[in-house]
């Protein structure tokens, strides 16, 4: 595996829509791979092709407790929730800016895998809020876009300390 750079703000690649995958070959195979291994040594949760300066329509995220590893290829939100909340994002390409966004609290998302199969997955409450930030960036909408307000890493120490005092 290799670690991939990742493009951090204002790269060009980041605010652009990013292009259909058409090809589903051991190129696209090996960036994915690469793609995980570059979020989990970045402590993230999610990353976007874009992030990695690659101009298409693909990511790989963790969901649920058990973190499973999910691939999506050229996906598409095809239904939200109705209810929302607003809770801090990080992003890996904005290093030390952390907000508070508000997302729906569920998704629908049509999406292919590595190979090209087509599959649909539900999901809710954070694992929803993860998807919808990778499809944005897929679709070069950037989360700073859409907070509504700034956190700083004086808050988000405060709030850690209090959890782990619970």
């Amino acid at each position: 595996m290799v670690l991939l750079k990742i493009v951090e703000n204002p790269a060009q690649v980041l605010s652009s829509a990013a292009a259909d995958v058409k090809k589903f070959d051991a190129e696209l195979a090996t960036l994915l791979d690469n793609m995980y291994e570059t979020m989990v040594e970045s402590d993230g949760v999610g990353i976007a092709a874009p992030q990695v300066n690659k101009g298409i329509r693909a990511a790989v995220l963790e969901l649920g407790e058990e973190r499973e590893v999910l691939e999506i290829i050229n996906p598409v939100i095809t239904e939200y929730s109705v209810d929302t909340n607003v809770d801090i994002e990080g992003c890996l390409s904005f290093p030390g800016l952390f907000g508070e966004v508000e997302r729906s609290n569920g998704v629908r998302v049509e999406a292919q895998d590595r190979d090209g199969n087509l599959f649909e997955i539900e999901a809710f409450d954070y694992d929803a809020r993860v998807l919808q930030h990778e499809i944005d960036h897929l679709n070069g909408v950037l989360f700073d876009s859409k907070m509504v307000r700034i956190v700083t890493e004086e808050e988000l120490a405060e709030m850690y300390a209090e959890e782990e005092e619970v």
